[in-house]
């Protein structure tokens, strides 16, 4: 259920390519606030605000003033084991300018991203984009149902009796229903076509709210009596569940847009033959992938937030 929007929500073009500017961030006052110094070097909130954004991912599990701590922690033996490198002066071999060459180019890459890129999705976009998928998304139903599942028909053909006669479908479902249901109610809550097993579904959506199957309904599971207890029309994701995916999506495809663009006036040449199809088969798969979410946008359904 859900397809399109799911689909969308869920694009992954540009293979091995991380946008890592999250915890790139602008000068404020507070970042010049002294947190520590060691041997006289200052370690601030904005050194702390770098830090988090390379390496917050591993301190995952810590919050608030924890994960403060570990990485003021980190930042210190950094400062600690820096400035010994220096005087050993490690800092002035071929090793360490290889390292320093491409740690700027991977920062530049950073702020470009968090400035030009991030910076090219407003909320409006992001809004707009949600409201253009529900828009486009073809309305679906789906039905609210209970069940008593049994092992053989005569069972069945006995509850559908006793519901007849008056008795009550909850109570009946609690006492002998035979799946993980029974303690609810064999409440199963709403679903769409094609998540449950066609036998099952077709029955399903053929009643009416407050009808219950007069035939016992056979699966690979048993034997099923079924109750629905309401019809309605699926309903998209609320956009705040969901606008931060969105807006993800947003940033990848504006990042792909811009690194396609610079790729067409660039002039790139892999002297490796071997390297070169790689490259070109990734090359390859980036784009269809970007053309297949443009062809498929608008189909299915938005996703449900989970």
């Amino acid at each position: 259920m859900l397809k399109s929007f799911r689909r969308f929500l869920a694009i992954q073009v540009g293979a091995g390519l991380t946008l890592v500017a999250a915890g790139v961030m602008s000068a404020t006052a507070a970042d010049t606030d002294v947190l520590a110094t060691v041997n006289g070097l200052e370690i601030t909130e904005g050194d702390l605000a770098v830090a988090a954004g390379e390496y917050g991912a591993q301190f995952g599990g810590l919050q608030g003033d924890q994960q403060r701590a570990a990485l003021l922690s980190a930042l210190i033996e950094i400062r600690l084991l820096s400035s010994e490198a220096e005087k050993q002066e490690l800092d002035k071999s071929d090793d360490f300018a290889r390292r320093m060459a491409f740690m700027r180019q991977q920062a530049l890459h950073a702020v470009y991203i968090d400035k030009i890129v991030n910076g090219a999705v407003s909320d409006d976009d992001v809004r707009a984009n949600y409201d253009k998928q529900v828009a486009d998304t073809p309305a679906v139903n789906e039905v609210h149902a209970r069940h008593i599942l049994v092992k053989t028909k005569e069972e069945a053909e006995a509850i559908i009796k006793q519901l007849g006669e008056g008795g009550n479908f909850e109570e009946i479902a609690k006492e002998k229903s035979q799946d993980g249901a029974a303690a609810n109610g064999g409440d199963l809550g709403y679903f769409t076509e094609g998540q449950m097993v066609p036998e099952f579904e077709k029955a399903a959506f053929a009643l009416n709210p407050g009808e219950y199957s007069k035939e016992p309904v056979q699966t690979q599971f048993g034997f099923h009596v079924i109750k629905v207890e309401d019809k309605r029309a699926k309903q998209p994701p609320a956009f705040d569940a969901v606008k931060d995916r969105v807006r993800s999506v947003l940033v990848r495809e504006k990042y792909i847009e811009q690194v396609s663009a610079l790729r067409d006036t660039a002039k790139i040449e892999v002297k490796d033959p071997a390297l070169k199809e790689v490259i070109d088969g990734i090359e390859k798969q980036r784009q269809d992938a970007a053309e297949g979410a443009d062809d498929n946008e608008g189909e299915g359904e938005p996703a449900k937030a989970e």
